[in-house]
């Protein structure tokens, strides 16, 4: 009886510890079952599952863990097809994915795991292009996406993925020139870009530390580097090289030479006087350097312009800037309060409430230089209502204009870029300025010569006081751009996601208005247009702000490049149900603008990798806590320092609930959308004063005097 007691607590305890130990974590779960759904009859796959299953515990086959995460997934030469489904960036724990060597098709993901170190996609029938979201890939060390049929350019995404030692994407239809911003891949060894249809020079290759160089078979020009003639490893074959003696390079661009053998016995020679004379001017420069901050603090200067746009601060000087938080904050009386004095001695010393407030460091009422221009006080009810939308008259431009006042399309007049094209900044004489977007050649292959024309018409007929209106074009040799005007304020996600301790927050009633306002450029798309338009990219980077601070919907009406690319939105972005382009319609249009109004709320970006785990998807952190009234008081931006109308927030957070349901059914459309937000503001408007009077009592005791 006793051993047959022991036994089956032995079995208990086994089976409880079995559970405990091999429970794979759900994101996991679930990405690897969208996975194997998206697959065609993965049967092959030893132990996967399309719903639930185990792949720690069970040991899937190919899969690895640690723990409960999965860490690595080796599905090398396995004989798959079909693609890799949509959630690979719920696998934050995966270090290496490997699914070389299969037939797998389609687009590369959009989004793949977030922290891998090793990606290997090679010798599949991957089309389409290298997707951005590697930008973001800060851990990586090595990606392999050759022997596909990836097309289109390399985009500029190289700036952040500083850790990259090799890069292979030999052996497709990649062309265009080579990204500036390969040259901070400070840590390259090995970069294998054959037979490729690359264009222009290989330049920007110079000062990296390559011991593997492959160009072979591309179309590039220009001369070979002196400063990578040294590799190891060099092919250059079957490309149009200049012959004779290069130019040497622009004024002030020195490139590093690669010492030969006896250069560098010499250079040893020298180098300890060289760190003796480094050193003893390190310690000079030290002393002054202090000196000069001590005169610097002693003096007590104002705060430096914002460097954000730079160039712009001239314009900012010729006229006074309110900072934004002092704007529209609702009622008369308390703007009366809040707005920037004409004469500082005016300012009751009395009133340590406003003291406090206006002393705050990041929210002070301090006259800025910034670039970013306010809009007027008061009519915030008015402006809701929006201005009545004056056609634009769409000219052409030639290119020979576009060249000069682009500085040929110049990396330093680079405003972004997306998987359609680069966005330049056309400054003229006259003062004017405009945002020029060169769309990428490739995506006009095998279409009409009028069919640049027909987007064009298209595009020019809208127009709506909240869309970045078209006015301009250009289609000369080979060359089709659109043209904008330019929006000195930068895009809603500069605003709330790029650090500037010059420029303020954007207030409560401006984040509302923008919702509204953004709301309303979807509506007209949705149900005002005929046909009916999705615009497919809605993100906070496509959403300018004018002088006035309303939103202008841009990069509407390229939905046919979107199905022709293949491309998901921006990380975060995109509906669960957006597997393929094709499956885009206006309820995920509402998606998106959901995911946009939960970045004015909490002031978070759509995916932070630098965030805990569970707080990395901003749609599947907040969601839970939409209808949790103490837990929505703590997801509010912080930088609004808790000048807000708290009954505002119950309303705001339904109407992003009803936006971001997981299935597109239930979501709202958005003509509902705009009413759900015009009552809010009606509702605002009325309470405002009393929720703002509270907010202030409430928070008065966060600031310091300074």
């Amino acid at each position: 009886m006793h051993d047959l007691v022991g036994r089956c607590l032995l079995l208990f305890l086994g089976t409880l510890i079995s559970l405990v130990h091999s429970k794979t974590d759900s994101p996991d779960v679930s990405a690897l079952n969208v996975m194997f759904k998206s697959l065609n009859k993965p049967s092959q796959l030893r132990g996967w599952q399309s719903s639930g299953g185990d792949p720690c515990g069970d040991s899937w086959e190919g899969i690895k863990c640690s723990d409960s995460s999965v860490t690595e997934i080796n599905l090398s030469g396995h004989d798959l097809s079909g693609q890799l489904g949509y959630q690979l960036s719920s696998l934050s724990s995966v270090k290496i994915f490997d699914v070389s060597k299969n037939n797998l098709n389609g687009d590369i993901p959009y989004q793949l795991p977030p922290n891998a170190q090793s990606i290997d996609l090679s010798e599949n029938n991957f089309d389409g292009n290298v997707p951005y979201s590697i930008s973001q890939m800060t851990n990586l060390e090595e990606i392999n996406l050759s022997h596909n049929q990836l097309k289109g350019q390399l985009s500029d995404m190289f700036a952040k993925v500083q850790k990259l030692k090799s890069f292979d994407v030999s052996n497709n239809q990649l062309s265009d020139k080579l990204p500036n911003s390969l040259a901070n891949l400070s840590n390259l060894n090995t970069l294998h870009l054959q037979n490729n249809r690359f264009t222009g020079t290989i330049n920007v290759l110079a000062d990296l530390p390559l011991n593997d160089l492959n160009v072979e078979n591309n179309k590039f020009t220009g001369w070979i580097p002196d400063e990578l003639k040294g590799i190891d490893e060099l092919k250059t074959g079957g490309n149009s090289w200049s012959t004779g003696t290069a130019p040497p390079p622009p004024p002030g661009v020195h490139h590093r030479r690669r010492p030969n053998k006896q250069e560098e016995n010499s250079e040893g020679s020298t180098r300890s006087l060289q760190m003796g004379l480094i050193i003893g001017f390190s310690c000079l420069g030290g002393i002054c350097l202090l000196l000069f901050l001590m005169f610097v603090f002693t003096r007590r200067r104002s705060p430096p312009p914002s460097t954000h746009f730079l160039d712009e601060d001239v314009i900012s000087r010729r006229k006074g800037f309110t900072p934004l938080h002092s704007q529209e904050l609702g009622t008369e009386s308390y703007v009366s309060i809040l707005k920037e004095p004409k004469d500082s001695k005016s300012t009751d010393p009395g009133n340590s409430d406003m003291k406090s407030l206006l002393k705050s460091p990041s929210m002070g009422l301090r006259r800025s230089v910034s670039s970013r221009v306010s809009f007027s006080e008061n009519e915030f009810a008015n402006r809701l209502k929006g201005r009545k939308s004056t056609s634009v008259q769409v000219v052409p431009y030639s290119l020979a204009d576009l060249q000069k006042y682009t500085d040929n399309f110049s990396p330093d007049r680079l405003l972004g870029e997306g998987t359609i094209g680069r966005v330049y900044k056309a400054k003229y004489p006259e003062g004017k300025v405009l945002a020029v977007k060169k769309i990428d050649s490739s995506l006009f292959q095998g279409q009409k010569p009028d069919d640049f024309s027909k987007l064009v018409a298209n595009i020019s007929k809208l127009h709506h006081p909240n869309i970045a209106e078209l006015v301009g074009y250009c289609s000369e040799q080979g060359h089709n751009i659109l043209i904008y005007d330019y929006f000195r304020n930068g895009s809603l996600y500069e605003f709330l996601h790029v650090a500037d301790d010059f420029s303020k927050p954007l207030t409560w009633n401006t984040r509302v208005r923008i919702a509204l306002g953004l709301a309303r450029a979807v509506e007209y798309l949705h149900d005002v247009c005929s046909p009916s338009m999705v615009h497919k990219n809605i993100k906070s980077s496509n959403i300018f702000l004018d002088l006035e601070l309303n939103p202008r919907l841009s990069d509407y009406g390229m939905s046919c490049f979107h199905q022709r690319t293949s491309q998901n939105l921006g990380m975060g972005y995109n509906a669960p149900e957006c597997i393929k382009p094709s499956a885009y319609t206006s309820k995920s249009d509402v998606y998106s603008f959901g995911v946009v109004m939960l970045e004015l709320l909490t002031g978070r970006m759509p995916v932070d990798n630098q965030r805990p785990r569970s707080e990395q998807c901003l749609v599947k952190w907040a969601r839970p806590l939409l209808h949790d009234h103490d837990a929505l008081l703590g997801m509010v931006d912080p930088a609004l320092r808790g000048l807000y109308p708290p009954k505002s927030l119950p309303p705001f957070a339904d109407v992003v609930s009803l936006c971001v349901q997981t299935e597109p059914e239930p979501r709202a459309p958005i003509s509902e959308v705009v009413q759900a937000l015009v009552r809010l503001v009606q509702q605002s408007t009325l309470n405002m004063k009393e929720d703002l009077s509270s907010s202030c009592r409430t928070t008065d005791t966060e600031y310091e005097l300074v």
